[in-house]
């Protein structure tokens, strides 16, 4: 498998585990970050409810970012064309 193939692998990849991921933390931190993601709980019959605080929501956000940056850069990192190393046509001088 040469490295092309590697790369389009990883790339995939880092995009279902990372990118996807990011996407959906990316709406969720939206939701929240406007203020309209209530919550409710209950513990021993006592209920309670609120909804979470914008600051969360903003925290959310910047970690969907980078979630959604390293697949891109897996990508460029891996399929970028690298340039050849030099090609000297000299020859080499014999060992003394």
């Amino acid at each position: 498998m040469d490295n092309r193939n590697k790369g389009i692998i990883a790339t995939i990849a880092s995009a279902l585990l990372c990118g996807c991921p990011g996407l959906f933390l990316c709406i969720f931190g939206a939701f929240t970050a406007t203020g309209n993601m209530p919550y409710n709980t209950e513990l021993n019959g006592i209920t309670n409810s609120g909804t979470l605080p914008p600051t969360a929501g903003y925290v959310l956000l910047c970690l969907a970012l980078i979630f959604i940056a390293i697949p891109v850069v897996v990508g460029f990192l891996t399929l970028r064309k690298k340039p050849a190393a030099p090609v000297s046509t000299e020859p080499i001088p014999p060992a003394s």
